[in-house]
C-alpha cells in the first residue's frame, strides 16, 4: 500500500511538473520561399511550383515545419507577385492551380505546412475590380479609394489630395484621366489601395481566404497590414526629419496612413474567420502571420485586444532586423529579446525572424563570420521561428548592376540610387550546386543573376562537407525537438561588451546554454552561474563552422574558451536521478 502511494505521488509529479501541450506552430520553424527564386523545374530561369514541389524532401530533412509562399497568384509582376490580378488563380509562369494542388497534397504527405502570402492592401491596376471601379461600373465605384484632389491655383487638373507618399518613392496619388478623380496607391501606381470602409471590399477578401483554405492551405502571410485604412480627412502626414529628400516616404510620418485602429479590428475579423473554419472543417490549427514594421506598443495589439480578442497567431516579429547591426553588443540582443517577451500576452508565445525577401541577407547585414552564431541564436529562442531561403546555407546578397536591376523599389529610385533602395540582391536564386546556373535550373540565364559565391556555398557542398552552416542549422533543428527547447524558459544575457548567452532551461531536463562571441578577441568565460544546477563539465551539442571544438567534446563549466566569432550550444547534463525522473515521466506520459 506504501508503495503504491508512493508510486502514485510520483506520476502525479510528472503530470505537475510537466508543461501543457503546444499548438504546432508555437514550437515551429517556419520557411520562407520566394517561389521566383527557389528551383525552376521546365527551364525558363523563373522558379515554379513543380520546383518547389521537388525540393519538399530538402525542406523535411533540414527540419521545418511549415513554409509560406511569396504571392503566386496571377500579376503582371511589376512587383513580382505582390499586384495581383486574380487572387484566385495561379500566374502561369509559376504553373497551374493542379500544380498546386499538388504541392499541398505532397506537403501533407511530409508533414509540412502550407501558408500562403495574402495581400490584401491592394490589387493590380489590371484586376477587373479596379477595371470596373474606374469606369465607375455599378456595384464597384468605391472598391478603390478615389478622391477629386485639390483645386489647382495655376487652372488645369486637381492636385492631388495631400502630401502622402508611396513606399516606392513619389506621391500616393495618381490620376485616371477615364474617371478624373485620383486614386490612392501605398505602393506603385500599377498597385491601387481597396477600399476596406466599402463592406462588399471586406467581404471580398475574406471570401478569398476562405478559398484557399479549401484548397488546403494551413494558414496566411499577411502582406502590408499596417497600410488597410487610412485617415478620412485625409490630413497632410508630418514632416519625419529623417531625410530632405521629398520624394522618399521616410519624409514623412505615416500616422494618417500606417496602423490605424480600424487596421487591427480587421485582423480580429480574419482570425475569427480562420477559427471557425476549423471549428466546422476539423484538423489542425489555421495560423495568420502579419507583416508590421510597427511599434511594440500597436504589435502587442495585433496578438489581441484589451477584451480578449484574438488577432494575429504571429505579428512577425522583425526586432533582429530594425535594431541589430554588425556594430551591436550583446546587451542590443538582450534588450531585443526582453522588449519582445515583455509584449507576448499569456497564452501566446514570441516568435523571431531574421530575415526575408525585402532585407539584406544575415551574412552581408551581419557579417559572414557571423552567420552560424545569428542561426544559433535564432533557434536558441523561445517560440516560433522563421528563416528565409538561404539562410541556412549562408547565402550573401548577389550583385545587381543597374542594367539587370528590376526591383521597383530600386527601379523608381534611378540609377543613383538604385542599390541603396534595391531588393533584387537578396532574392537571388537559391543555391543547389556548384553546375552552371547553381543546379536553380537547365536554362541559360536566370530572371536575376546567380549569386557570385555559388560554387562555394550551396546545398551540395555543404552535405559534403565535414563542418558547414547546413549541418549548424540541422543541429539546431534536432535540440529544438527537445522538450527543453520547446517549453523551457529562455534567458538571454550579456556576459561581457562581446559575449552572449542564451539559456534554456527546464525541470528535470537538460539545460542548454548558447554561447556566441561577437567581439574579435578570445574570451574565457565561467557559466556556471548561468542556470540554476550545472555539472561540472558541459558537452559541445552544435558548433559554429570556425570552431576549433568538435560535437560530442565536452568542456569544463567554469573555464570556456570562445574565439572571435566562435559560437556553440552546450548541454548540461540531468544528476542521474534527475534523469531517470525524467525518463520515467516522458515514458509515462507519451
Amino acid at each position: 500500500m506504501k508503495l503504491a502511494c508512493v508510486w502514485i505521488a510520483f506520476l502525479v509529479g510528472c503530470v505537475l511538473s510537466e508543461p501543457t501541450v503546444r499548438d504546432w506552430w508555437q514550437k515551429a520553424a517556419f520557411y520562407q520561399i520566394y517561389p521566383r527564386s527557389f528551383k525552376d523545374s521546365d527551364g525558363d530561369g523563373i522558379g515554379d511550383l513543380n520546383g518547389i514541389t521537388s525540393k519538399l524532401p530538402y525542406l523535411k530533412s533540414i527540419g521545418v515545419k511549415a513554409f509560406w509562399l511569396s504571392p503566386v497568384y496571377k500579376s503582371p509582376m511589376v512587383d513580382f507577385g505582390y499586384d495581383i490580378s486574380d487572387f484566385r488563380e495561379i500566374q502561369e509562369e509559376y504553373g497551374t492551380m493542379a500544380d498546386f494542388e499538388r504541392l499541398v497534397e505532397s506537403a501533407r504527405l511530409l508533414g509540412l505546412k502550407v501558408i500562403m502570402d495574402f495581400v490584401p492592401n491592394h490589387s493590380s491596376n489590371l484586376h477587373d475590380w479596379f477595371i470596373k471601379s474606374e469606369g465607375k461600373v455599378a456595384g464597384y465605384e468605391d472598391y478603390y479609394v478615389w478622391e477629386d484632389g485639390l483645386p489647382n491655383p495655376a487652372g488645369g487638373r486637381n492636385l492631388p489630395p495631400n502630401n502622402w507618399i508611396q513606399a516606392f518613392r513619389g506621391s500616393a496619388w495618381e490620376w485616371s484621366d477615364k474617371r478624373q478623380q485620383y486614386y490612392l496607391h501605398q505602393f506603385t501606381v500599377e498597385q491601387p489601395d481597396l477600399n476596406y470602409r466599402n463592406p462588399k471590399v471586406v467581404q471580398e477578401m475574406k471570401d478569398i481566404l476562405t478559398f484557399w483554405l479549401d484548397k488546403g492551405v494551413d494558414g496566411f502571410r499577411i502582406d502590408a497590414v499596417p497600410t488597410l485604412y487610412e485617415d478620412t480627412q485625409l490630413r497632410n502626414e508630418p514632416l519625419s526629419g529623417l531625410t530632405e529628400d521629398t520624394q522618399d516616404s521616410n519624409y514623412l510620418l505615416h500616422i494618417y496612413t500606417q496602423d490605424l485602429p480600424e487596421t487591427v479590428e480587421m485582423v480580429y475579423q480574419w482570425r475569427e474567420l480562420v477559427d471557425a473554419y476549423q471549428q466546422q472543417h476539423g484538423g489542425e490549427t489555421r495560423v495568420i502571420m502579419t507583416e508590421a514594421y510597427s511599434s511594440l506598443e500597436v504589435l502587442q495589439t495585433y496578438y489581441q485586444s484589451a477584451s480578449g480578442r484574438l488577432g494575429s497567431h504571429m505579428p512577425f516579429n522583425f526586432r533582429i532586423i530594425t535594431e541589430l547591426n554588425e556594430q551591436s553588443k550583446p546587451s542590443d540582443y538582450v534588450k531585443v529579446v526582453q522588449d519582445w517577451l515583455s509584449i507576448v500576452p499569456t497564452g501566446n508565445v514570441a516568435n523571431w525572424v531574421m530575415g526575408n525577401h525585402d532585407r539584406p541577407r544575415v551574412g552581408t547585414r551581419m557579417g559572414v563570420s557571423r552567420i552560424d552564431a545569428l542561426n544559433m541564436i535564432l533557434l536558441s529562442l523561445s517560440g516560433a521561428s522563421v528563416t528565409y531561403q538561404g539562410e541556412e546555407i549562408g547565402m550573401t546578397d548577389g550583385v545587381i548592376s543597374w542594367e539587370d536591376t528590376v526591383d521597383p523599389a530600386a527601379c523608381n529610385a534611378g540609377k543613383d540610387l538604385y542599390a541603396e533602395k534595391s531588393r533584387d540582391p537578396c532574392r537571388t536564386p537559391f543555391q543547389w550546386d556548384s553546375s552552371s546556373m547553381a543546379g536553380f535550373t537547365t536554362a541559360k540565364s536566370t530572371w536575376l543573376p546567380v549569386g557570385p559565391l555559388y560554387v562555394e556555398v550551396n546545398v551540395q557542398v555543404q552535405e559534403q562537407a565535414e563542418k558547414s552552416h547546413l549541418k549548424v542549422y540541422r543541429a539546431m533543428m534536432e535540440l529544438r525537438k527537445t522538450k527543453t527547447y520547446q517549453f523551457g524558459s529562455v534567458k538571454a544575457v550579456a556576459l561581457s561588451d562581446t559575449v552572449l548567452a542564451v539559456v534554456r532551461e527546464l525541470q528535470h531536463h537538460n539545460t542548454y546554454i548558447t554561447l556566441t562571441n561577437l567581439g574579435d578577441k578570445i574570451e574565457v568565460i565561467n557559466a556556471l552561474a548561468l542556470a540554476e544546477t550545472l555539472p561540472s563539465k558541459l558537452r559541445f551539442e552544435a558548433v559554429s563552422v570556425g570552431s576549433h571544438n568538435i560535437r560530442g567534446g565536452t568542456v569544463a563549466t567554469k573555464d570556456i574558451v570562445l574565439l572571435p566569432n566562435e559560437a556553440f550550444v552546450l548541454k548540461g547534463y540531468l544528476a542521474p536521478v534527475e534523469k531517470l525522473y525524467s525518463s520515467i515521466c516522458d515514458l509515462w506520459l507519451s
